[in-house]
């Protein structure tokens, strides 16, 4: 349920409607656009079936909120998915990170500007993270990547260095002025995280550990969310609801390919995500087609692909030694790849009217 207020409603009004809310055990949840300001209404307003009750909703509580002063409507929800959905968030949401190497010192994810963010998939070593870091920043990347904590399929695969990885992840930062990307596994974790990284990272194995997603929504450090191998777009965007509920409203979106019966690809890339979101939550809506395809030789294309079809970053995995990578080196692409890529998806964002923030 949705509630409307009018354009000329006063903090009063609108702090009645949420005592009223309170009051009934529910929650409100404010967005406040240029043109109106809605009302989120989330929790248990009436059981599914029950007499009298339309999709759930208690037709009493929406009857006494469409009586209150200066409400203009009351909405009910179609999707499961309330905080995420167009429906209560009719604008963009921009995402703000702070990043000492660009203008202003902050990089905004959703809005006209696209960003690259790229890096090891991994933190093996200070000399390979700074050589990477130096070389990706030269080439216009603002958001750094690597892994400190890394999942594995196999136990005995390297799993990352730890608090280590993520002081030199800081260091990279202080060096160069780039905004810290990295992946958190476990709700313990998010504290000492949160100390280093400008940006949480959920990987795909994580998109349903909801008492994780709960912990980093108590956060209000920017989420990537990374969609789960095998999730439907509801299933993803319910996954992004848990930390919206939670009152962390910097959530973005991130496609790294689906679970399919292809084995070409390590996974099957979902160009079709980037419009679909868009035309179903507000939120921004990223790319990682280094995970996506698991070959470094179509990551540029799946680059191109994906800032064609909207999206609204990019995360690249990039290696100094690929072939000698500890960790999904045949998903890396060289420094010289990657040199060789950052003019060709800024041709393809000139076409479509954007650029990329580089400085």
């Amino acid at each position: 349920m949705i509630v409307v207020m009018k354009a000329n409603s006063s903090e009063a009004d609108i702090q009645h409607v949420l005592t009223y809310l309170e009051k009934h055990g529910l929650t409100g949840h404010l967005s406040q656009g240029v043109e109106r300001t809605v009302i989120g209404v989330l929790g248990a307003i009436g059981p599914t079936g029950a007499p009298g009750s339309i999709g759930g909703l208690n037709p009493a509580v929406g009857e006494a909120l469409e009586g209150m002063p200066n409400v203009e409507n009351v909405v009910r929800v179609s999707k499961p998915y309330k905080l995420a959905s167009r429906e209560f968030h009719p604008e963009d949401t921009v995402v703000e990170v702070p990043a000492a190497c660009v203008s202003g010192g902050v990089v905004r994810i959703g809005g006209p500007e696209l960003v690259m963010m790229a890096g090891p998939c991994t933190v093996e070593s200070e000399e390979q993270l700074m050589t990477t870091a130096a070389a990706v920043r030269k080439e216009g990347a603002v958001i750094l990547r690597g892994g400190a904590f890394k999942p594995s399929t196999s136990p005995y695969g390297f799993r990352g260095l730890g608090e280590e990885g993520l002081k030199l992840l800081a260091k990279a930062r202080d060096e160069f002025g780039m905004a810290i990307i990295t992946e958190v596994m476990t709700p313990t974790d998010v504290a000492m995280v949160c100390e280093y990284a400008d940006i949480l990272q959920i990987g795909t194995r994580n998109m349903q550990n909801y008492m994780l997603l709960d912990e980093v929504g108590r956060t209000r450090k920017p989420v990537v969310l990374k969609r789960g191998m095998s999730s439907t777009f509801e299933e993803w965007l319910l996954a992004a609801e848990y930390i919206l509920s939670q009152g962390n409203r910097n959530v973005i979106l991130c496609e790294r390919g689906i679970r399919t019966f292809e084995k070409t690809t390590r996974n099957t890339m979902d160009i079709s995500a980037f419009p679909l979101i868009k035309r179903l939550s507000h939120l921004p809506i990223i790319s990682d087609p280094s995970q996506g395809t698991g070959r470094r030789d179509i990551v540029g294309p799946m680059s191109l692909a994906s800032i064609a079809a909207g999206s609204d970053a990019l995360l690249v995995e990039v290696h100094p030694n690929p072939d000698e990578a500890l960790k999904d080196g045949a998903q890396s692409i060289t420094i010289e790849q990657f040199r060789q890529l950052m003019p060709q998806v800024q041709s393809v964002a000139s076409a479509i009217g954007r650029q990329f923030i580089t400085r």
